[in-house]
């Protein structure tokens, strides 16, 4: 059976209705992005011709190359839950001046919960830095990379002796990462290691939105392979 992607309008068949002329099944962009576990979050990232992402945000866009040799299991992630929309409509929610910009909790709480232990192990060796516009994983300890991630503003190289490993670049818009809303620091966001992202987690976008309505908006994230 083909799984395929359909955006339901009204009058359109139902999330995962059967298509009695070909047989397929027809799930709905929120229903894949409530399943880790299709097929379709195992694609890998190109290795051989670069491999964009683009950042629609509140501010302006900016974009990503993905750079697969420098950690394949963390790049293959990132594609994925870029190209089937896991990114669409969150929040920067922890942006740290003179550090990092972080974001990665879904706006939808069912959609949090569902990630939170869908994790990747760490990658094997160590090819790039986490100097300024280098994105990376955020973590907690081993092995417990998912969906958070977080891109320098400024050379963080001491964050490669604690594990964090660059799978990309920011190569256009470094000027929009820079103008992302910080006056919350560490308040927004924060505390991930501490397990302070409760109130998040269960709220989702309504919740930030209430109580830090200054947060910039990630509006679109979508693939642009070259």
């Amino acid at each position: 059976m083909t799984l395929v992607f359909a955006v339901c309008t009204p009058g359109d068949a139902p999330p995962h209705s059967s298509d009695k002329f070909t047989g397929t099944t027809v799930a709905s962009p929120r229903d894949v992005l409530l399943d880790p576990y299709l097929a379709e979050w195992n694609e890998s990232a190109p290795d051989t011709s670069p491999s964009l992402a683009r950042f629609e945000t509140s501010v302006g866009d900016f974009v990503i190359e993905i750079v697969r040799e420098w950690a394949p299991i963390g790049a293959d992630r990132f594609y994925n839950l870029v190209r089937l929309g896991y990114y669409d409509d969150t929040r920067f929610h922890r942006t740290v001046p003179n550090f990092i910009v972080q974001w990665g909790l879904s706006g939808d709480r069912e959609i949090t919960r569902t990630w939170l232990d869908r994790t990747i192990p760490d990658e094997s060796s160590v090819l790039a830095s986490n100097v300024r516009g280098s994105i990376a994983f955020a973590f907690t300890e081993v092995d417990t990379r998912s969906t958070q991630v977080f891109i320098n503003v400024v050379d963080n190289t001491r964050l490669d002796a604690q594990g964090f490993r660059p799978f990309g670049r920011v190569v256009e818009g470094m000027d929009v990462v820079d103008r992302l809303y910080s006056g919350y620091g560490e308040d927004s966001g924060g505390g991930m290691r501490r397990g302070e992202q409760g109130a998040i987690i269960d709220g989702g976008n309504a919740y930030l939105d209430r109580e830090f309505p200054m947060l910039d908006r990630l509006i679109k994230a979508s693939i642009e392979v070259h």
